[in-house]
């Protein structure tokens, strides 16, 4: 019988390159669930205090998410949002491609500033 890959076995390892400060780029490796998920939102929180226009995650090390982590940057959007930063994905593996298309999250992440403007509902006159 197979052995199964435990998620914790793997420890989420992160790098944060902000010489660029309008894209800061962090670069995600390993597994991003519910025990190695604070460190990743801290980070991203601390980027988007400083409103850069962009902040650019990069997937590519990664190997194994969990909802935790997808909270995570549902959270970095969300809070983008409000900031007016976007929230860049890159080297996307294929399994986090397929989360983020079945969650939305994906088609979150794609939504531009006049699309929201356009959802919100008008006083009436």
């Amino acid at each position: 019988m197979p052995q199964r890959r435990k998620p914790e076995s793997t420890p989420l390892t992160m790098s944060i390159d902000d010489s660029d400060s309008m894209a800061p780029l962090v670069t995600v490796a390993g597994d991003l669930d519910f025990t190695t998920a604070l460190p990743l939102r801290t980070a991203l929180d601390h980027l988007l205090a400083a409103r850069p226009p962009t902040i650019v995650l990069d997937f590519g090390g990664l190997l194994f998410i969990d909802s935790t982590g997808l909270a995570v940057i549902v959270h970095a959007w969300r809070e983008g949002r409000q900031n007016g930063t976007v929230i860049r994905l890159r080297a996307i593996p294929r399994f986090l491609e397929t989360i983020l298309d079945i969650t939305g999250v994906s088609g979150l992440l794609a939504r531009t500033a006049h699309e929201d403007e356009c959802e919100r509902p008008t006083a009436p006159a």
